[in-house]
């Protein structure tokens, strides 16, 4: 018999799962949907691994779980490898990447502020903080180290705050996409957390990864490995106090010639990262979303690296990363010029179709796939634990934060 805590949770589910179908929610994709774009070469429009060996050239890693990846060489924008290049997938805190390509030109790095309660409000629950408070003095750069460092989303909405709101930082944050030729891209939240519709790709993200390299403040931040951050006032003796944070990507200082560049996490997009390391005067990127575990992506970005230098000169290029500069309207780029942001629409490719827009049908199927759902949900549940278990033996290795998390959480947070 079935204890009343059970009762509870299996109504808590099945009402859950009333509520997914009356909202018409489509299924997680597991395969990458047709008519990808075509930016950067029609071969990195098509699914699957896009590589083309020359004589001598190095087999691929083996048993790679990726749902998108891609290798480029920074210097010369050419496509070594890919898969999936443009499906578009939630980016987590590697969206961070394209907020300081946007935001960092704009804010002298010894710039000091002083942190309001508007400055804090709605970040997200379960969202990584660097420790930000209100009624506190901060040097931006500080503030940079906090996001770069700490993946902190109080930081992103400080800066957000100074860079005249977060309403106007996301959508000169898409416009900085679409100018960059990013169309994958739709930005919701400036910080990568978990939000209906924001969707990016690997193609993208190695895009803001090689723009934001040529930045030297980004490179310097992104390289950082420990730093000291602000904290408050001691009572005692009237001085401000501070403590170590140190860089959440793990192939930091491991990975030999690793520069950066950004890791993320949340449970709806899983892991994410864009890595750049340099070896005998190359540079290469390589971006991994989604892969099966948590610990993977940084395993399998090291994987795509070692090929990638070893197979430099041995495969025919599959695609190019278009220059940021490229197609960029004159306005835009004026105004990035004169380090001013400009308000632009969003890209009619970058704009997914909501996944709470219900037609009259889905109204109708609402009712039909309740039941079908709540087992369905039952079976997602289960699946979730399962993996969200494999996750965290990955991870059990304390963090430099203490905690038992994946590192670069935006939201370790259960769905």
């Amino acid at each position: 018999m079935l204890s009343a805590s059970h009762l509870t949770y299996r109504c808590a589910v099945v009402a859950a799962a009333v509520s997914l179908c009356a909202a018409a929610a489509p299924p997680r994709e597991e395969q990458p949907p047709p008519g990808m774009s075509t930016t950067g070469g029609p071969r990195l429009a098509l699914s699957g691994v896009q590589v083309s060996p020359k004589a001598g050239a190095p087999a691929l890693p083996a048993d790679l779980t990726g749902r998108s990846w891609l290798v480029a060489d920074a210097g010369s924008g050419e496509v070594l490898a890919a898969q999936n290049a443009h499906w578009r997938l939630p980016p987590a805190s590697t969206l961070k990447m394209l907020f300081a390509d946007t935001v960092l030109p704009k804010l002298p790095r010894s710039t000091v502020h002083r942190v309001t309660h508007e400055d804090l409000l709605n970040l997200g629950e379960g969202s990584s903080l660097v420790g930000v408070k209100e009624d506190l003095d901060y040097q931006v750069e500080d503030l940079w180290r906090g996001v770069f460092l700490s993946s902190g989303n109080d930081a992103v909405h400080v800066l957000a705050h100074m860079n005249g709101g977060v309403d106007r930082t996301i959508a000169q944050m898409q416009s900085q996409a679409d100018a960059m030729g990013a169309h994958d891209t739709h930005v919701v939240s400036p910080d990568g957390y978990d939000a209906d519709g924001q969707l990016s790709s690997a193609y993208d993200l190695t895009l803001f990864a090689r723009a934001g390299l040529r930045n030297a403040d980004f490179r310097s931040y992104c390289s950082t490995k420990t730093a000291t951050f602000p904290g408050a006032y001691d009572k005692a003796t009237g001085r401000r106090t501070s403590f170590g944070i140190a860089n959440t990507d793990r192939l930091l200082g491991r990975y030999p010639g690793l520069i950066g560049v950004k890791n993320g996490y949340t449970t709806n997009a899983g892991a994410t990262f864009v890595g750049a390391a340099e070896r005998d005067g190359r540079t290469l990127l390589v971006a991994v979303m989604h892969p099966e575990s948590y610990m993977k992506v940084y395993d399998e970005t090291a994987a795509l690296l070692d090929w990638g230098f070893a197979a430099a000169g041995k495969v025919a290029p599959v695609g190019r990363l278009v220059d940021e500069s490229a197609g960029k309207p004159d306005g835009l780029a004026k105004a990035n010029s004169q380090g001013s942001g400009t308000q632009g629409g969003d890209s009619p490719n970058a704009v997914p179709v909501r996944r709470d827009e219900v037609g009259a049908g889905g109204w109708i199927a609402a009712g039909l796939c309740a039941a079908a759902g709540a087992v369905a949900l039952l079976g997602l549940l289960a699946r979730r634990r399962r993996n969200r278990a494999e996750q965290l033996r990955s991870a059990s290795a304390t963090e430099p934060d203490g905690t038992t998390e994946p590192v670069g959480a935006t939201a370790a947070r259960p769905d």
